[in-house]
């Protein structure tokens, strides 16, 4: 088993309050878990109105799986106009990192 977790710093577009940013972060969240399948939530900068940290989890048999789908769900991210991915954290944990 293989679990792999990615880390999204975002900056948001034109968001002047803590009510635009999450009407903003709540449909990327919603669309990463329901395309993909995996655990997402706002997991930092919960604070500042134009910041958003993204975590995104999954697991799965195979390595390159988790791999790939932490790839797509960067891409997808990163293809939303409304926010610019400043940077990305990726984890991945197996059975050889008892």
């Amino acid at each position: 088993m293989y679990v792999g977790a990615l880390e999204l710093d975002l900056l948001l577009g034109d968001v002047h309050s803590l009510k635009e940013k999450r009407s903003v972060v709540r449909p990327v969240v919603a669309e990463l878990r329901k395309k993909f399948e995996v655990a997402a939530a706002e997991a930092g900068h919960q604070d500042l109105h134009r910041r958003a940290l993204i975590g995104v989890a999954a697991v799965a048999a195979d390595a390159e799986h988790v791999r790939d789908l932490l790839a797509a769900c960067e891409r997808l991210v990163a293809g939303r106009p409304e926010v610019e991915l400043l940077s990305t954290r990726t984890r991945i944990v197996g059975p050889e990192d008892d």
